[in-house]
């Protein structure tokens, strides 16, 4: 029941985050609201540590590393993500972003030399297949079209954020525990995004109305550190393997919400598109064992 719990805590809130980015675009620059809201959060897990008396301390170089994946994953990452759904709905954003889990294995393959299973190549051509599918009318129409600008960007974010999953791999694997190097990586994203804002001319701005804090509250408070921490639960009980599919029903509820929410409209290829971009992440996430079990009790039917 516990674990039942954690995932629907985890994946509603995650689900859901992606329609609080659509709200929070308003008069304040998208850049600057991502910067406002990593600032927060990395507060709030700094004070945690403190609280729990977690390590805080950590080498330079570690420090670099650390600046590499708050600068690709919660600054350049998030940018392009609140960039994306001022051109499309949320949901679609968040289905895009799930190709996450392809970037992951091609970075990891191409900057830690981790071998690439057949099981995550074929997962990751069916997204790549399904993202085409939904978008094909963009892409046949060889013009600008919002929603092939919108495509772009969230693909350029997912793989930025992918580059910092695969340098938080290396955090990880040097002795930097998850939760401190949420609270550095928050830091040097948001510090980031800041920096660029002013860089180009920009204005301190903030959006005082419940429209525009709520939405970022909630991204903070919820999206960073509740689900956060049921997902780093689940992972402690359950393992990191089943914890990911956490991935596979987060742009389910993201577009169930945008039907509802933006009032989606959907269309045979975006049905289509959807379905094989979530059947390739389930291969990805699905083990081998698993895949060839099942695959086997298919075949003797």
């Amino acid at each position: 029941m516990i674990n039942f719990v954690l995932y629907a805590t985890a994946t509603l809130i995650w689900g859901s985050t992606w329609l609080g980015i659509k709200l929070q675009l308003s008069q304040v620059p998208p850049i600057l609201s991502v910067g406002y809201r990593f600032c927060l959060a990395s507060l709030i897990l700094l004070v945690f540590c403190l609280v729990t008396n977690k390590r805080l301390v950590f080498s330079r170089r570690d420090h670099l590393f650390l600046a590499l994946q708050g600068i690709s994953l919660f600054g350049l990452g998030y940018i392009m993500s609140y960039l994306a759904t001022s051109y499309l709905t949320s949901g679609l954003v968040a289905v895009i972003f799930s190709t996450i889990l392809m970037w992951n294995i091609l970075n990891l393959r191409l900057f830690m030399g981790q071998p690439v299973a057949w099981r995550a190549f074929c997962g990751g051509m069916l997204g790549l297949a399904g993202i085409c599918i939904v978008f094909w009318h963009d892409l046949s129409a060889f013009a600008a079209t919002r929603g092939l600008i919108g495509l772009i960007i969230a693909m350029l974010g997912a793989y930025l954020a992918s580059i910092g999953n695969v340098v938080g791999s290396r955090n990880a694997q040097s002795g930097v525990p998850v939760t401190q190097a949420n609270v550095y990586g928050m830091a040097y994203g948001a510090a980031l995004c800041i920096a660029i804002h002013f860089g180009v001319g920009g204005e301190l701005t903030m959006d005082w109305s419940v429209g525009y804090l709520g939405p970022m509250l909630y991204l903070t408070v919820f999206g960073s550190v509740v689900a956060f921490g049921c997902y780093m639960l689940l992972i402690g009980r359950i393992g990191a393997d089943h914890a990911a599919y956490v991935m596979l029903l987060m742009p389910v509820v993201a577009l169930i919400i945008s039907t509802f929410f933006e009032s989606y409209q959907w269309s045979t290829s975006a049905v289509l598109g959807v379905v094989v971009v979530l059947l390739g992440n389930l291969i990805i996430l699905t083990p081998a064992d698993t895949l060839e079990k099942a695959s086997h009790h298919i075949l003797k039917k």
